[in-house]
């Protein structure tokens, strides 16, 4: 009677293990299938970004701005 109580009590652990991995696969599916609807999203709707042009002069006036402290700093 032994053995036949260690093979269910083996049972039941393997039974739990694999209750354990299709729970995982699950979450696993689900998260795939989101990323999925979420590229396919971006990848439609993705359009080109425009920056203004005083968007530009100001980033512009901004980098000149930052090179000049760069220099002076070297200088000193």
């Amino acid at each position: 009677m032994n053995i036949l109580a260690a093979i269910r009590r083996e049972e039941r652990q393997i039974e739990k293990q694999l209750s354990k991995l299709q729970h995982r696969l699950g979450g696993i599916r689900a998260a795939a299938e989101a990323l999925e609807r979420s590229v396919n999203r971006d990848m439609t709707k993705m359009t080109k970004r425009v920056l203004s042009a005083a968007g530009r002069a100001r980033i512009a006036a901004a980098a000149k701005r930052r090179w000049a402290r760069v220099r002076k700093a070297n200088k000193a």
